[in-house]
């Protein structure tokens, strides 16, 4: 055999390697293909061309191990029984930027799927070697390599503190720094994922100095990147006082309110979300919100917005109201009410229903005032109707019980209570019968109202049990009237009266 036939023959195997793993790379993109791919055995051929002389098909066969893991938890799964990931690892330190890369994706792609694969991940010493790469010059490295980071971190707080003990956090912060966008906005998710799990880990982000570098970018032209700030700066803010004043103390407001009018919906809900993390540890913080317009921006922002972008303005008006009376009239004041009435009435998802229905029990229950303009949009029968449901949660039920309670027992505005005579179960009733026997005994214009609109009828056909305090309360409420009108609308005195007229004899009257 001539010098050139080996050179060929060598030559035509390189090329069948080279066409072999590209293609595996090209089919592994659809997630039809995995399971095939997996039945014919693909990861054990590709293992040893990892470690292979021609430096493009390493970087392909990692490439290709990357978008088959990233598809499928179990050859994520089949890549860790491989024993791949230990010598993907000891690679990120030697090979080049385009191998350190498809290296970081198959860490990456394994990761993401479970807590116990990014362990695995760490365990092969993934996370040092991908620290390492936070420091190399080339962007592409970075990034890939905080996506990795950010993937571990986002499971729970071991893997997130991991990620931080290896030193990720001050060069994330750099990353921020980069002119790279696609750079800026993996380190700023990553920055989130490893905040969102303890005040502990927000604090050690905090320290690297990482508030006022998000804080600059709010007002980024980039929509994804303003996500990611802000979704950073939520999970920092959640966690106590002190570290949502650190944010506040950043000076993002007023500015960050603009950004509830972004025509990306996902910065909005982020921007909605940082405001509810806020207002919800003290008034004081509240009040900042209030102070810079938050409510009537967050009201408008409700008007816009449908389903689960919803949520957090729902809850951030709860958290506002819950704190005083007057930041609750503050929500009231706004026209806080009647939207979250709007909210009820068209939306279909129980989570959410749970969540407008705590937050008009907050702004509710603090007086009469917060009562009379809940009950006068109508919302006690329909907080009664979604009780009654049995389509309702449990969940949703007993948040409905709890608002009904709250705000009856503030209640005093009477024309709204007394629908809510008819048709209610006797735990919520007795709460109406009772508002009703402390304004009846002050106010003659509610007596009579009370008498000519049948309520006292009503209330005498109320079977309760003897001893009972509903029955106490009727008793109160009947007090308030002089005895022949309680026995005139009492059930079966038209009978009484029937039985008198049959008896009496008009000739022995004379």
């Amino acid at each position: 055999m001539s010098q050139r036939q080996i050179f060929q023959a060598l030559e035509e195997y390189q090329k069948s390697r080279m066409q072999f793993v590209q293609t595996v790379a090209d089919l592994a993109i659809r997630p039809k293909n995995i399971e095939i791919l997996h039945n014919a055995g693909v990861l054990p051929l590709l293992h040893p061309l990892l470690s292979d002389v021609v430096p493009g098909i390493q970087q392909r066969a990692a490439l290709a191990l990357g978008h088959l893991a990233d598809n499928s938890g179990g050859l994520a799964e089949a890549v860790v029984k491989e024993n791949i990931l230990p010598q993907l690892v000891q690679s990120l330190a030697t090979q080049n930027r385009f191998y350190k890369k498809a290296a970081a994706f198959v860490l990456r792609a394994v990761a993401k799927h479970s807590a116990e694969l990014s362990q695995a991940v760490v365990e092969s010493g993934g996370v040092d070697a991908l620290v390492l790469c936070l420091e190399e010059f080339d962007p592409g490295v970075k990034e890939a390599a905080a996506w990795a980071l950010g993937c571990i971190a986002r499971h729970n707080a071991s893997l997130s503190q991991s990620v931080v003990d290896a030193g990720a956090a001050p060069l994330l912060v750099l990353c921020l720094l980069e002119p790279e966008m696609a750079l800026k906005r993996i380190a700023a998710s990553t920055l989130s994922d490893i905040s969102k799990h303890t005040p502990e880990l927000a604090q050690t982000v905090v320290d690297t100095g990482a508030i006022a570098h998000l804080a600059q970018m709010i007002l980024s032209q980039d929509a994804k990147l303003k996500r990611q700030v802000f979704s950073a700066l939520s999970q920092i803010s959640k966690h106590s006082v002190s570290l949502a004043e650190m944010v506040i103390e950043a000076e993002i407001f007023p500015a960050a309110l603009t950004c509830l009018k972004d025509p990306d919906e996902y910065v909005r809900k982020n921007v909605a979300t940082l405001m509810k993390e806020v207002v919800q540890h003290t008034p004081e913080l509240a009040q900042v919100i209030v102070n810079c317009g938050g409510l009537a921006l967050m009201i408008d922002y409700l008007g816009d917005s449908r389903g689960n972008l919803q949520l957090p303005g729902i809850m951030m008006l709860g958290y506002v109201a819950a704190h005083s009376e007057n930041l609750a009239m503050a929500v009231i004041l706004s026209k806080g009410v009647p939207q979250l009435a709007l909210c009820l009435s068209e939306e279909s998802e129980q989570h959410i229903k749970e969540a407008i229905v705590w937050s008009i029990g907050q702004i509710g229950r603090h007086s009469p005032d917060h009562a009379k303009v809940v009950g006068t949009v109508n919302l006690l029968p329909k907080l009664l109707l979604l009780y009654m449901d049995a389509s309702s949660s449990e969940n949703l039920q007993n948040k409905c019980k709890k608002a009904l309670k709250g705000i009856l027992q503030k209640c005093t505005y009477l024309p709204v209570l007394e629908p809510l005579l008819y048709d209610v179960p006797s735990n919520i009733l007795k709460h109406v019968v009772c508002q009703f026997s402390k304004v009846l005994p002050h106010d003659s214009k509610a007596r009579r109202m009370f008498v000519t609109s049948g309520g006292l009828k009503k209330v005498q056909e109320i079977e309760a049990e003897p001893g009972s305090a509903l029955q106490e309360y009727i008793n109160a409420v009947n007090s308030c009237f002089p005895e022949e009108i309680v026995r005139y609308y009492s059930p079966g005195y038209s009978e009484v009266l029937l039985e008198r007229l049959e008896n009496y004899n008009p000739l022995n009257s004379t």
